[in-house]
């Protein structure tokens, strides 16, 4: 369950960064009732850039699949993938 405090928890670094990094989600922060910022841990943020990436690179492929329809054998690419990077 997404935590979301008012902006004046702001004040509480300690604790506002113990429940960052213990529920490793975003901490949603409220002004005047409202959606104003996102605070999370670093570890948190690498994890979702991370899944961010794979995504993307899983979409470009599917689109690149659509579009041309060719499929490699994945025996065939990582052995060409080692001969060109590791000699």
């Amino acid at each position: 369950m997404p935590q979301i405090r008012p902006i004046t928890d702001l004040r509480n670094t300690t604790e506002i960064s113990e429940l960052c990094h213990s529920k490793r989600e975003p901490l949603f922060i409220t002004k005047n009732g409202y959606g104003d910022l996102v605070v999370m841990s670093i570890e948190t943020y690498e994890e979702m850039l991370e899944t961010a990436r794979t995504d993307t690179a899983i979409s470009e492929a599917e689109n690149e699949y659509a579009a041309e329809g060719i499929l490699l054998d994945a025996r065939d690419a990582l052995s060409s993938l080692r001969r060109k990077h590791f000699g």
